[in-house]
């Protein structure tokens, strides 16, 4: 059975992130950058994906544990939701950019 990992953030570790990503840290389109961020986050999302599938497929064929196939479709479908959000928060924001005034 895997574990699901916690995050634990403390105020100074914030602090070290928010540096190594605050506006001037890294080139444009440079490792920092917002579209980086955007492609690694969609790539977990894509292999969480495909973790399931796999956890399925040896379900299915016989040798897979239950329990494992369960916590690997459900963190599957989390981060689906997760994604599906964060879009819409975008496509919103993207749309009240352009209802602004000139």
């Amino acid at each position: 059975m895997t574990a699901i990992p916690t995050i634990v953030i403390t105020p100074s570790a914030a602090a070290d992130a928010y540096t190594r990503n605050a506006p001037g840290a890294g080139s444009a389109g440079g490792p920092n950058s917002f579209g980086a961020a955007i492609t690694q986050a969609l790539d977990q999302a894509v292999q969480t994906g495909h973790n399931a599938d796999d956890q399925a497929m040896k379900a299915l064929s016989g040798g897979g544990n239950l329990t494992e196939v369960v916590t690997a479709v459900s963190h599957a479908e989390m981060t689906l939701q997760a994604a599906t959000v964060i879009r819409d928060r975008v496509v919103q924001a993207y749309q009240d950019i352009m209802k602004m005034p000139i």
